[in-house]
C-alpha cells in the first residue's frame, strides 16, 4: 500500500492549504486514516484522524481551523487547512491502517506516506 501526499507549500500567515493523501487501495478499506506533523526539533503530533464511518477527531491545536475529509470515491484522505500559523510550519504525512478502529494518536498506523512540507511565515 503506498500513500502518497501533495498540496504542501509556503503561505503566509491567514492562509489556507489542501493537503491530499492518494492512497494505492480503497481508502473506504481502512478503519481509521490521520494526519500527523512533525517540526523541527519536535516530537510528531497527531493533527486528526477519521475512520471508515465518517467519524472525525481534530487536535485541540487545529480545531476550528483545520478539517479531516475523505473520499473514497478518489482514494484520497484530504486536510483543509485555514487560518494558518506560523506554529503549523510542519512536514504533515498522512496514515492509515486497516485492522485498527482509530484510537486517536495512539493507533498502530500500518501504513505512512512520505510527507509534505508545510510552511507559514
Amino acid at each position: 500500500v503506498q500513500l502518497v501526499e501533495s498540496g504542501g507549500g509556503s503561505v503566509q500567515a491567514g492562509g489556507s492549504l489542501r493537503l491530499s493523501c492518494a492512497a494505492s487501495k480503497y481508502t473506504a478499506s481502512f478503519r481509521c486514516m490521520a494526519w500527523f506533523r512533525q517540526a523541527p526539533g519536535k516530537e510528531r503530533e497527531g493533527v486528526a484522524t477519521i475512520d471508515s464511518y465518517g467519524r472525525t477527531r481534530h487536535a485541540d491545536s487545529v480545531k476550528g481551523r483545520v478539517t479531516i475529509s475523505k473520499a473514497n470515491s478518489e482514494n484520497t484522505l484530504y486536510l483543509q487547512m485555514n487560518s494558518l500559523k506560523p506554529e503549523d510550519t510542519a512536514m504533515y504525512y498522512c496514515a492509515a491502517d486497516s485492522l485498527y478502529w482509530c484510537r486517536g494518536w495512539t493507533t498502530p498506523f500500518q501504513y505512512w506516506g512520505q510527507g509534505t512540507q508545510v510552511t507559514v511565515s
